[in-house]
């Protein structure tokens, strides 16, 4: 099919003019390709990973000491997606081992220049490097190389307060007991 830019535009999902570098906590989820269940099956409501599982799960726990200005709060790997909060802060008194999230710290909304390329220390260079990083390691043990492993994009919410964060953190902990009603279950249109 030939690329007709009427049809074939993508828009951003991202809020417009808001600084994805800025210090602060984000919720993203990331879906495989075609949601496909790669990593793993819920049993019993509990998440059970595969191989590929648990090189995403890995990857995740290793975000802190590759990205010092990156730590993580609650996460999940589900069969065909991912939830998790991850943290920004460029402050020289970042503690990694501190799980309060920076729902006070102010946010910059100043507009961003247009660009084709990603921000460094910015949360879709962050994601970027994950989802790179997660498709090399998978496709490498799967003798796949230049497979889809994740769908294009991801989802993602900003965290402005300490109880949006504990709804988040609560969704994500009861998310593999919940699957089967899940809107990315294979069987749930």
């Amino acid at each position: 099919m030939k690329y007709d830019p009427a049809k074939h535009h993508r828009q951003s999902i991202r809020l417009k003019g808001y600084d994805y570098t800025s210090s602060g906590a984000y919720f993203i989820t990331l879906c495989t390709h075609q949601r496909q269940c790669l990593f793993g099956e819920i049993v019993a409501g509990e998440m059970q990973l595969n191989l590929y599982g648990a090189i995403v799960a890995e990857e995740w726990q290793r975000t802190p000491e590759i990205r010092p200005n990156f730590a993580i709060d609650d996460w999940i790997v589900m069969p065909n997606h991912f939830h998790g909060i991850v943290i920004i802060d460029h402050s020289d008194r970042f503690d990694q081992n501190d799980r309060s999230l920076p729902a006070e710290r102010t946010h910059s909304s100043a507009p961003l220049p247009n660009s084709l390329h990603r921000r460094p220390q910015s949360l879709s260079s962050f994601v970027a490097g994950f989802k790179s990083i997660t498709t090399k390691r998978i496709n490498t043990i799967r003798n796949a190389a230049g497979t889809p492993v994740w769908q294009r994009n991801y989802y993602e919410r900003i965290i402005r307060d300490r109880d949006s964060a504990a709804k988040i953190r609560q969704y994500i902990q009861k998310n593999p007991s919940v699957w089967a009603q899940d809107q990315l279950h294979p069987n749930n249109p």
